[in-house]
């Protein structure tokens, strides 16, 4: 049986150019149109007027991250996620240091739309939690 080398993140969303553009900017991704395209607009052209706008992708430019895949659904979200993205900012940080960088991101990322929920913090070990422009939970870590 062989090992899964690669993986997608995908994101059910209302808006998935706008939800994309927001994680790119969190992540330092680019958007990353379909094969065959050169640009997400282009593509949408393409697509019958009931599709377009329906899907939108972003990838690390390093190659190192996964894709991220952002489709829309007919359905606002209305339960927490069993699934987030935990964005690690404070790596090898302890105390008030890890507290400041994350406090930093934190606020960068509220200025983009983003809604922070609540700290964690016990002196040594801290997160932030947030939602992003829809409503979907993620850590900084």
């Amino acid at each position: 049986m062989s090992s899964i080398k690669q993986f997608q993140v995908t994101f059910d969303c209302a808006e998935p150019e706008r939800v994309a553009r927001f994680w790119c900017e969190v992540l330092g991704y680019v958007v990353s149109p379909p094969k065959g395209f050169a640009t997400w607009e282009e593509f949408d052209r393409s697509r019958p007027p009931e599709d377009q706008g329906s899907w939108w992708a972003c990838t690390d430019p390093t190659g190192v991250g996964p894709r991220l895949f952002f489709q829309r659904v007919p359905k606002g979200k209305t339960v927490k996620n069993r699934v987030h993205l935990d964005v690690r900012v404070g790596t090898g940080l302890v105390g008030e240091e890890r507290l400041a960088t994350l406090e930093a991101e934190c606020a960068r990322l509220v200025e983009l739309g983003a809604v922070r929920v609540r700290l964690l913090y016990d002196g040594t070990d801290s997160c932030i939690c947030m939602q992003d422009i829809e409503g979907n939970e993620f850590c900084l870590d």
